[in-house]
């Protein structure tokens, strides 16, 4: 099954929203070592916030939930053209815009990633569909180690799955939480 790059992100967004809605204590530890679930899951939506804005161009209405911020970045994802549109994430660059394909592509990174800082944050098993990995890794693969969103990369062993090659190259070990700490 081929799946494409704003459905990708769409399923890795709507799992996210299936886990936040499990959650009932957001002082929760979670694999990213300077936040809780709730500063997580406020940092998750005030993510989707800001990317729903970048792709739109402009302010977006203000959200009261997780799910509203997810829907409401999932939307601006969909809208026709997208992939080509120019985005601004000052968070990235305070000035250089990025192609809507390379910024959906941080965003779907993100997504899976935190997908698993949420899940392991509640104990629950969390695995995204094969295809949506599939898009995912190689994306992954590019983010230059020591970047400031992610963690440093942990050693990759050869025999690592898509999920655990992912995590670990953005800074997460898979094992959390047998090895507490990184970096979100």
């Amino acid at each position: 099954m081929h799946i494409d790059l704003i459905a990708a992100d769409a399923a890795a967004v709507a799992a996210t929203v299936e886990l936040v809605a499990q959650v009932s204590s957001d002082t929760l530890p979670t694999p990213c070592a300077e936040w809780d679930l709730g500063a997580l899951i406020a940092h998750m939506t005030e993510q989707h916030q800001i990317f729903a804005a970048a792709a739109l161009g402009g302010p977006v209405p203000p959200v009261r939930s997780y799910a509203e911020a997810a829907a409401l970045v999932t939307a601006a994802f969909a809208t026709p053209g997208m992939l080509d549109r120019p985005f601004l994430l000052a968070d990235i660059h305070p000035s250089m815009t990025f192609p809507g394909r390379q910024a959906i592509g941080f965003h779907l990174v993100d997504y899976v990633v935190h997908g698993w800082d949420v899940a392991a944050a509640l104990g629950v098993p969390y695995l995204p569909p094969a295809d949506v990995l599939a898009l995912t890794l190689p994306i992954a693969r590019a983010v230059p180690d020591g970047s400031p969103a992610f963690a440093p990369a942990l050693p990759v062993p050869s025999d690592a799955t898509p999920l655990d090659e992912i995590l670990l190259l953005l800074g997460r070990n898979p094992s959390w939480p047998k090895n507490v700490g990184g970096s979100c």
